[in-house]
């Protein structure tokens, strides 16, 4: 494969190319206002997001993951008290507990999906316990139905870990939408990417948006008077002006996502590598599990093989651009030890840390790239 054929994981100049102007046009606007923290374009994108997500209010924050941080700091979780959550997500999942003085308690994902596995959330449930933490992996949402019912039970706020979901739907109800809260990151590689971090926190309770809107100003309220301590969380005027212009195009860039998912099931079923879930053969990949009624916003196109290390080192040696996401679950991570947890412990998490590799997605790629991305994982299985 040559240099003018090479598929890269992600391709964030196309994006760019085709919005130049109207992103240039948006900035432009910022820097004539010399408004550059929170303001007018801040409340916009905060109106535009909880119409799309199907809430009432939206607090924009500057990452993710101090979306998720500053959203525990709103319920006032701290040391003594137990967050239930995933093994296997990006880090800031349950660094955010850690942070905050709370302890993460892990439940094993489900195997097909890779998302918390309800049935063992109640297990987990302790007198400690103060919320719920489901993450929306990969552009899937976890199954809300079981989780919210057992969160109802204990009468625990769940916080959903929407990171990697935008948009992203079970029964027609958004993403975010579900929680008390719902935690958006707008790290260049979402699929609604800003130009640089950014983040949002939705919920559907006005008293909850006004603690939140305090929390990520210091805690001031009015200014210089501090009845809480809370952080600088504060989204810049520059992300949110770029981010509403990329908001005009998120439905087209998840339509073509998930059309290119469906090409890629297409392309794998025609070259022969496709193996069923649980199958040990080791010459195929298990494609993407999509759950009914659900819609996948497909942030990462995610297949697994018993030789992943060796197949991720043929692509990357061929020009095809692919990325593991996780290969270390967190109870196995160096920093969460304290915490007492062994190999063994949550094998599906495990297990996909090892079998899981991500394939290029995003919506600018072709046709013709993605048949490049088959065939050489079909002469990787010919060897």
């Amino acid at each position: 494969m040559t240099a003018t054929t090479r598929v890269p994981l992600l391709d964030l100049q196309a994006q760019h190319a085709a919005i130049r102007d109207e992103v240039l046009a948006a900035v432009e606007r910022v820097f004539a206002s010399q408004r550059f923290i929170l303001g007018p374009e801040v409340e916009e994108l905060e109106r535009r997001m909880a119409e799309h997500c199907g809430v009432a209010h939206a607090v924009g924050v500057s990452s993710g993951t101090d979306a998720l941080l500053v959203a525990l700091m709103a319920e006032g979780i701290g040391p003594g008290d137990e967050v239930i959550t995933t093994p296997y997500s990006f880090f800031a999942t349950a660094g955010v507990v850690e942070r905050v003085g709370a302890r993460p308690v892990f439940v094993d994902v489900e195997p097909a999906t890779l998302n918390l596995d309800p049935s063992r959330l109640a297990a987990a449930v302790s007198e400690r316990t103060r919320a719920i933490m489901p993450v929306h992996l990969y552009g899937q949402m976890a199954e809300m139905g079981p989780i919210l019912d057992i969160a109802r039970r204990h009468g625990l706020p769940v916080i959903e870990d929407a990171a990697q979901a935008i948009g992203a739907e079970e029964g027609g109800r958004r993403a975010g939408s579900f929680g008390r809260y719902g935690a958006f990151s707008f790290f260049p590689s979402k699929n609604l990417g800003a130009a640089g971090d950014a983040g949002m926190v939705v919920t559907d309770d006005a008293e909850l948006a006004a603690r939140l809107r305090v929390l990520r100003v210091h805690g001031a309220e009015p200014k210089y008077y501090h009845r809480l301590v809370g952080g600088n969380f504060r989204l810049d005027a520059l992300q949110a002006a770029v981010l509403n212009v990329k908001l005009r195009h998120l439905d087209d860039w998840t339509a073509g996502r998930r059309a290119n998912a469906a090409t890629y099931r297409r392309l794998f079923r025609d070259a022969g590598l496709v193996v069923a879930p649980g199958d040990d053969r080791p010459d195929g990949v298990v494609l993407p599990t999509e759950r009914p009624g659900v819609r996948h916003v497909y942030n990462q196109f995610v297949v697994r093989t018993r030789r992943r290390d060796e197949l991720r080192a043929h692509l990357q040696e061929n020009g095809v651009g692919c990325e593991v996401y996780y290969p270390v679950p967190f109870h196995l991570q160096e920093c969460f030890a304290h915490l007492g947890y062994s190999r063994g412990d949550f094998p599906a998490a495990e297990c996909a840390a090892t079998h899981t590799l991500a394939l290029p997605i995003y919506p600018e790629l072709s046709e013709e790239q993605m048949a490049r991305v088959v065939d050489g994982c079909r002469a990787f299985f010919a060897r």
